[in-house]
């Protein structure tokens, strides 16, 4: 059995060739159920965020092919350079990683706090699908706990600092003051929420929220004194919008080359900066070779986070420590579940053989043999029955297998040290 996770993330794959690989939540419980249908695996939960993807797994082995090319058919992209981009954990590294992961030691932002929601979405989305298991459901339970003890114990999320933050501190560079500007955020969830919320602690003059839901648009609208439109609205105000934030989960590009131009004409080329959070993106590229657009993606957000690293660096540190304890407390566990198993194979297979031995003991005795030979052979039997196992492995063992299974034996079976 071989816990594997791998993926996709921002250290390793640019936004285009994230976004081509990425999941929706539509997405995630058919394939989900596909991997699972693959032989040997056992359980199986995805994680899809705008910075990675990533796919973790109980399985027979890790044998990577069958793996990529699942994924290859999810997404309907061939097998290409992408393949070798894909990072690869197993069993303690892939704990490690994980925990990494949901304490926010992995982000693009340090300790930024989104994501422990996104791992615990994933653990929903495969509850629900009926891909967890004993050990994934016991693993996002360890990996909750840890981020908590992290973040407890750390001053790893002591400051604001996340995507939305970053993107908001990248506007203030442009907008010396927020209180004459409109802000348009496409989209009403968790990273959306969080930039609405620190624009209007920013004092924002204006702010219009545009999401598909207009009730979970209306629902942050009323909290932070916005203004909510339907997402087929989005064209009535992107010419008023002096900053737009886009953060959805849509496939599609809902932004194209050709409207933007259309909201700038009519803007008398009055600047605008954009902002896309989202994987896949939600504004078209294309965008970028416009007069008067600034557009910025996730990965253009590396200047404004690197300045936010330094202050966390310390504290990382205290928490990759947590996450090695923490892994490693795991993994006894795992291995403790696999020696139960033996164990109780062992078992099993001693009284498979008590039981043989004591029918043909008391068929003996029925027939008229004296006791004490009829205990004698029963005596005999089982240890001979019980012994024969181990000891055609050891005579049948090449050296270095011998050696190691001599030394397992003296520890199983107590024996005394043989005399030099």
């Amino acid at each position: 059995m071989t816990l594997l996770t791998f993926g996709l993330s921002h250290h390793t794959a640019p936004t285009a060739m994230r976004e081509k690989l990425a999941f929706t939540d539509s997405d995630v419980a058919d394939a989900l159920h596909r991997l699972r249908a693959l032989p040997g695996i056992s359980e199986a939960a995805i994680l899809s965020t705008c910075n990675r993807t990533e796919i973790t797994a109980v399985a027979d082995d890790g044998d990577h092919r069958r793996f990529i090319e699942w994924w290859a058919r999810e997404r309907g992209v061939a097998c290409g350079n992408w393949c070798e981009r894909v990072y690869w954990h197993a069993d303690l590294s892939s704990v490690v990683h994980s925990l990494r992961v949901a304490s926010g030691l992995d982000s693009m932002v340090i300790g930024e706090p989104q994501i422990l929601g996104q791992v615990k979405h994933s653990y929903e989305c495969a509850r629900e699908a009926g891909t967890l298991g004993p050990i994934l459901g016991r693993f996002f339970q360890h990996s909750f706990a840890v981020a908590k003890i992290v973040r407890s114990r750390t001053q790893v999320g002591a400051s604001p600092v996340s995507v939305a933050y970053a993107a908001v501190q990248m506007a203030s560079r442009i907008f010396a003051d927020f209180k004459h500007q409109t802000a348009l955020v496409v989209g009403a969830g968790e990273t959306a929420t969080l930039l609405a919320r620190h624009l209007r602690k920013r004092d924002i003059g204006r702010l219009v929220i545009a999401n598909r839901s207009l009730d979970r648009a209306r629902q942050l609208a009323a909290e932070l004194g916005g203004m909510a439109v339907p997402l087929n609205d989005l064209m009535l105000y992107l010419a008023d919008a002096d900053l737009v934030v886009s953060s959805t989960a849509s496939r599609d590009v809902l932004l194209s080359r050709e409207l933007v131009q259309q909201a700038i004409r009519k803007r008398r080329r009055k600047p605008v900066l954009m902002i896309d959070l989202a994987v896949p993106r939600d504004i078209d590229p294309a965008v970028a070779e416009l007069e008067d657009v600034y557009l910025y993606g996730v990965d253009e957000l590396h200047s404004v986070i690197a300045d936010n690293l330094k202050a966390r660096a310390a504290a990382a540190e205290q928490g990759e420590a947590i996450v090695e304890n923490h892994a490693q407390e795991f993994m006894r566990w795992l291995e403790s579940r696999d020696s139960a198993t033996t164990i109780r194979a062992l078992r099993s297979a001693g009284r498979g053989h008590r039981d043989v031995v004591l029918a043909r003991a008391r068929q003996r005795l029925a027939a008229g043999q004296p006791a004490e030979d009829v205990l004698v052979y029963l005596a005999d039997t089982l240890s001979n029955r019980l012994m024969h196992a181990p000891s055609s492995a050891l005579r049948h063992a090449d050296a270095v297998e011998q050696a190691l299974l001599l030394s397992a034996a003296h520890k199983l079976f107590d024996l005394p040290d043989q005399p030099e």
